[in-house]
């Protein structure tokens, strides 16, 4: 009996010293932060014309249209909000008198005010017809707003939005959604008519 109890002993240390030498091999290795899957929605757009608002464009379905906080001083200023997202375009329209470069020039410096966070800010010019011209500014890095414009006929009207998310700025877990909000804004601009 002494001898089997001597072998379970000797069998037990060598499977306890086998275990522990592998373990020892095997480094471990901590997950790297992950972040949700997220589930996009499917494109479709509607026609939206404020009322009294002299223009009109194509908004996602997805999306809702929000008085903005300033609207009860300014009329047609809303914002495009994206529940889903937490995300909000702030939208702002002025009527233009001989000073559209002055607006330009403001909008310019509102997308500069980001570039203390932003490790690049690039700005296109948008010509979807010949009624509406303006500027896209992408602001890469984690700048509070990601994607900038405004377009404008240059003689009458003026419509300026911003992107902005309700939550930190983390570049690499809203470039999904950025991207994805972006082609709205993007088909926003192309199908903005002045009334």
């Amino acid at each position: 009996m002494k001898i089997k109890a001597a072998k379970i002993s000797v069998i037990a240390i060598v499977l306890v010293l086998l275990f522990s030498v592998y373990a020892c091999e095997n480094n471990y290795y901590p997950k790297p932060r992950g972040y949700f899957r997220i589930d996009f929605p499917v494109k479709e757009y509607k026609d939206y014309s404020p009322e009294n608002c002299p223009f009109s464009f194509k908004i996602p379905s997805y999306a809702t249209v929000a008085s903005d906080t300033f609207g009860l001083v300014e009329p047609c200023w809303f914002d495009l909000v994206y529940p889903e997202f937490s995300a909000k375009v702030h939208l702002s329209y002025k009527e233009l008198n001989n000073n559209f470069f002055k607006h330009a020039k403001d909008t310019e410096k509102l997308v500069y005010k980001h570039a203390a966070k932003a490790d690049a800010i690039d700005p296109y010019i948008v010509t979807p017809n010949a009624d509406v011209t303006g500027m896209i500014y992408e602001i890469g890095g984690n700048a509070a707003s990601s994607v900038q414009f405004f377009v404008s006929d240059s003689t009458n009207h003026f419509l300026r939005g911003a992107l902005y998310f309700n939550c930190s700025p983390n570049e690499d877990s809203l470039a999904p959604v950025i991207q994805f909000i972006q082609k709205d804004i993007e088909a926003l601009i192309a199908t903005t008519r002045w009334k």
